[in-house]
């Protein structure tokens, strides 16, 4: 299968995210999705897709630790497009078992403590978001941080047996916001108030200027550490 991404990312190179994500909704369709995480990427996506093939399956995981201005962006994006984005959450009994025995905000303790709650959080969850799929979408850029300045358009996800398609590889910041502003697409209010990526409440904070646009993230962690498993 890594041919076969190799073999597609020479096909689809220097093509325009519509042309990609037409050709894959085409051939894969019904086992493919966009896992949205309602960053502003994942938004511009779920335009495109919805004028492609409103049909197609968008999924994000509820933490249950979000932003009250995410909650209100599903909802508003539900209405612009007329579609149902599906929420996948985390085991109950796991996440219990876990604030049982390390606290509620054991990510600030150690790396190993905030990976955890990741994994509970959203890889069990996306685990099952992946039954049936061939193809996950996702909103990465390579401009966003240190660890995606290798990513591809298309790759071989062999922990989750998945292509993963990454159709705004290439675009800058400028170009995103660009996009969002001539279609209308609906955002996150908090981006207008200095968070250019939007996670978990307690994990997220408003960037400084001149800040990477992820420094928000974990800040209090190693830049070359601020992944939460989701993208290796």
């Amino acid at each position: 299968m890594k041919e076969l991404a190799e073999e597609l990312n020479g096909r689809f190179a220097g093509k325009a995210p519509e042309e990609v994500l037409a050709y894959f909704l085409q051939e894969y369709q019904g086992h493919i999705a966009l896992a949205s995480s309602l960053g502003l990427e994942d938004q511009v996506l779920t335009d495109m897709i919805c004028a492609i093939r409103p049909d197609t399956c968008i999924f994000t995981l509820d933490t249950g630790r979000l932003f009250p201005e995410t909650y209100s962006l599903i909802e508003r994006t539900n209405m612009a497009y007329g579609i149902k984005i599906r929420l996948y959450f985390p085991d109950f009994n796991e996440v219990e078992d876990m604030v049982a025995r390390y606290g509620v905000n054991l990510f600030y303790e150690s790396i190993e403590k905030r990976r955890l709650c990741c994994h509970i959080r959203k890889l069990g969850p996306l685990k099952r978001a992946f039954s049936g799929l061939k193809v996950w979408i996702c909103g990465l850029r390579r401009e966003q941080s240190v660890t995606r300045t290798s990513d591809e358009l298309v790759e071989w996800d062999a922990n989750n047996g998945l292509l993963k398609l990454n159709p705004l590889i290439d675009w800058t910041e400028e170009q995103v916001w660009d996009y969002v502003r001539v279609h209308g697409v609906p955002y996150n209010k908090l981006h207008d108030q200095g968070f250019p990526s939007i996670g978990c409440q307690p994990c997220t904070r408003a960037v400084k200027p001149g800040e990477d646009v992820r420094a928000g993230r974990w800040w209090w962690e190693d830049p070359d550490h601020k992944e939460c498993g989701l993208h290796k």
